[in-house]
Parts: C-alpha cells; sequence; structure tokens
C-alpha cells in the first residue's frame, strides 16, 4: 500500500503537480486514514518520494582512491538519474521555495518542513580521500562549493538560464567540479608550504640571535 501510493505521488509530481496526502490517497484510491496513517504530512510523503527517485544515486560507491576520479564518477552516474525523474526534482524545489516564502510571511504554521541534503553526504563520500590531505575548514569549504554544481538547482540552472540539454549539463558540472577539487588542493599546498616557509625563517633568525650574542635564544 505504501509503496502504490509513492509510485501514485511520483506520477503526479511527474506530471507537474505538488500533491498533497489526500491528493494522493484520492488518486491511488486509498483511504485518507490509511494514507496518513503511512504519511503523517506533505512533507513526509514528499521526502520518501524523492528517496525513492534518487535510489541507485545514494547507494554510489567508487573504488577509486583519486578524489578527482570520486567526483567526476559520481556527477556522470547522478545527473542522468536526476534527470530521469527530472519533474519530481523540480516538484520538490518548488514545495521548498513555496515553504521558504509562507515561512517569511509567518503563514507556514505548523506544517512540517521538508528536509533536504542529501548532496552532502554524497559530496562527502566522494572526496573522503582528501580528508587527510586538507583541513577540516578547507575539507568543509569544498564541500560546501561542490554543493552549487551538483544537484537539480545545478541542472536547472544550466538546463534553464545556459539552455544546455542533459549531457552537456553534466559535462560542464564535471569540469567544474574538477576546477574546484584542484583549486582546493593547490591552495592547500600553498598554505602548507607558506608555514613551512615561515618556520624556516625563524629557525634562521633563531641562528642569527643565537650568532650575536653567543647565547642560547628559548
Amino acid at each position: 500500500m505504501k509503496k502504490r501510493m509513492l509510485d501514485t505521488a511520483m506520477r503526479l509530481m511527474e506530471e507537474g503537480l505538488i500533491p498533497s496526502v489526500s491528493e494522493v490517497a484520492e488518486a491511488a484510491e486509498v483511504s485518507r486514514a490509511t494514507a496518513y496513517r503511512y504519511f503523517p504530512s506533505q512533507a513526509a510523503m514528499i521526502q520518501e518520494t524523492v528517496a525513492q527517485a534518487l535510489g541507485p544515486i545514494l547507494e554510489w560507491e567508487s573504488d577509486s582512491t583519486e578524489a578527482e576520479e570520486r567526483i567526476a564518477d559520481l556527477i556522470d552516474f547522478a545527473y542522468p538519474h536526476i534527470e530521469t525523474y527530472e519533474a519530481t526534482h523540480r516538484a520538490v524545489l518548488m514545495l521548498a521555495i513555496d515553504q521558504w516564502t509562507r515561512g517569511k510571511a509567518g503563514t507556514l504554521g505548523n506544517e512540517a518542513r521538508l528536509v533536504r541534503g542529501n548532496r552532502k553526504g554524497l559530496l562527502n563520500a566522494a572526496l573522503n580521500p582528501l580528508k587527510n590531505r586538507l583541513s577540516p575548514a578547507e575539507f568543509d569549504r569544498l564541500t560546501q562549493a561542490l554543493s552549487l554544481v551538483f544537484g537539480t538547482e545545478a541542472l536547472v540552472v544550466l538546463k534553464d538560464i545556459s539552455g544546455l540539454d542533459g549531457e552537456e549539463a553534466r559535462r560542464v558540472a564535471i569540469w567544474a567540479s574538477l576546477a574546484l577539487v584542484r583549486s582546493a588542493i593547490a591552495d592547500s599546498g600553498a598554505v602548507e608550504r607558506s608555514r613551512r616557509q615561515s618556520g624556516m625563517k625563524t629557525k634562521s633568525g633563531m641562528k642569527t640571535a643565537r650568532k650575536r650574542t653567543g647565547r642560547t635564544v628559548n
């Protein structure tokens, strides 16, 4: 029964709707009482629908030990799946924006909020080889930057604003992601070199001070 409702919700979302629990119950020919027993709120139902749509993406894994290969593989794998259920993902985005707007207006009331953020876990997994190479702050910043080019919002921008098709959008997303990863690695290396040079200068200064005073500098 639950799967029947999720399949119906997804079908309605693919038709461009953002269905309520009652609307899905009616379309699936399920009683409202039964529907609300499975899904106490629209947000809960939509989130499970998205989880079903994402399916294989959430189970993504890579055997590569290189961060660049892993991030490229993630996008190469995920974007076609996102596009397959593009209408569903756009509907979720619309609901998130609608809830934000009503929240600002003070009209959201006690409605359960839609929780998003699957991309964070996926990006963390893809960047795992860099966890010991970047500082925690650098790692978090890279993950945050990559969230701008990975996901529904990025696909919408690349298609609607730039006029790209799905394949072109995927290639641009991979290019941008690799540029961000390489930049983060280069920046981290530059900081480390600067620290080493600073340390060498400090040691050199201490040696010079010892020579001038003939005493040990503590």
